[in-house]
């Protein structure tokens, strides 16, 4: 079983910044892909961005540009740097950890952009 912890959600101004962090722990196998999803009132899950235990990454279109995933390995920890933030990216932001065939989701963290 795998446990993923989300943290760094918050209000913010348009155009400002936020970094999500997400702590996993338990029984992680070394090859894994990490990402973030994000959910909005009344959208569907939005995959915003990805990261595999090597290091690839991809971006939702949206947030290209914008935001930066990262992963530290050896602390089995993510972040996502979101920068010039939008009001359309205010969401609930889950933390995703996939090592087929199993999946694991943490509890989500708010995100709001607004003046």
């Amino acid at each position: 079983q795998v446990q993923l912890v989300e943290s760094g959600g918050g209000l913010v101004q348009p155009g400002g910044s936020l970094r999500l962090s997400c702590a996993a722990s338990g029984n992680i196998v070394s090859r894994n892909v990490m990402g973030w999803y994000r959910q909005a009132p009344g959208n569907q899950r939005e995959l915003v961005a990805s990261i595999s235990s090597g290091g690839i990454t991809n971006y939702g279109d949206s947030v290209k540009g914008r935001f930066t995933i990262s992963r530290d390995n050896a602390k089995n920890t993510m972040a996502l740097q979101m920068n010039s933030l939008k009001p359309e990216d205010t969401a609930v932001y889950y933390c995703i950890l996939w090592a087929t065939p199993y999946e694991y989701w943490g509890q989500g963290t708010q995100v709001t952009v607004s003046s």
